[in-house]
């Protein structure tokens, strides 16, 4: 990767992520050396915010957007996103701070995105050749799998894993993006990322990854979000079916 050329950020959603965030910044500040972080804090209760704006008092790679309650991963994303775009940042990258994305499936996520073919979207994908999970029961597994599956036949996307959460974009690309126009409050906001990408004829590329089981804390996935998800999925689809 070519350090002059590139500026690369990590931008994490947090809320009450004090227990994981700490030891993953450690890391991700010791192994990726060209990228900085912007975690994007709802107002945790458990302090997370405050320890990061502590921390970045520290850390000079380290920024911290303090928002005033929880309004979900869509929009906690797209606040960070214009965030980094206003400070010409080159690739915006999306992380969990629970510990379930590796920092070393990052450092090949980024080597990708910075190649010279210049791909819009890489996707750390769990359901191509050489992506696993750890930690996840046989049912959870074949639910993602069918999801995936069902998105695909939907929105003829040519992705194996749309629901991923662990991606690169290219922040160019996404300058070019209307994100005014994102539906989704919760996870099926990258569902509906990598459709826009698609439809705006963007180069979407996925690199194998370890997905693993969060460390600490809730999965903050419900019932809604996943009918969220669904709805969306199923009205983009049939819209597709009528344009024909």
């Amino acid at each position: 990767m070519n350090e002059i050329d590139n500026r690369v950020i990590v931008v994490i959603p947090t809320y009450n992520e004090r227990k994981t965030l700490p030891g993953l910044l450690g890391y991700l500040f010791d192994t990726v050396a060209e990228c900085d972080v912007l975690v994007v804090d709802d107002a945790s209760p458990d302090g997370t915010g405050e320890w990061a704006s502590e921390y970045a008092q520290r850390q000079s790679r380290l920024h911290v957007l303090h928002r005033p309650a929880k309004s979900g991963l869509a929009s906690a994303y797209i606040d960070g996103f214009r965030w980094c775009l206003d400070r010409g940042y080159t690739h915006l990258v999306e992380m969990d701070a629970d510990g379930s994305h590796r920092v070393t499936d990052l450092r090949a996520m980024i080597d990708r995105a910075c190649q010279l073919d210049g791909p819009d979207l890489v996707i750390g994908s769990r359901w191509i050749p050489g992506g696993k999970t750890q930690g996840w029961a046989p049912h959870r597994i074949a639910l993602s799998k069918l999801g995936n599956l069902y998105i695909r036949l939907m929105l003829n996307l040519k992705v194996a894993d749309a629901t991923a959460g662990f991606r690169v974009y290219r922040a160019d690309f996404v300058r070019r993006m209307p994100l005014d126009d994102i539906q989704s409050a919760g996870y099926g906001f990258q569902v509906e990322m990598t459709r826009m990408v698609a439809s705006l004829n963007g180069k979407i590329v996925e690199v194998p990854i370890v997905f693993l089981e969060r460390r600490a804390g809730d999965s903050k996935m419900s019932g809604a979000i996943i009918i969220e998800e669904l709805v969306h999925v199923t009205r983009w689809g049939i819209e597709r079916v009528l344009r024909r």
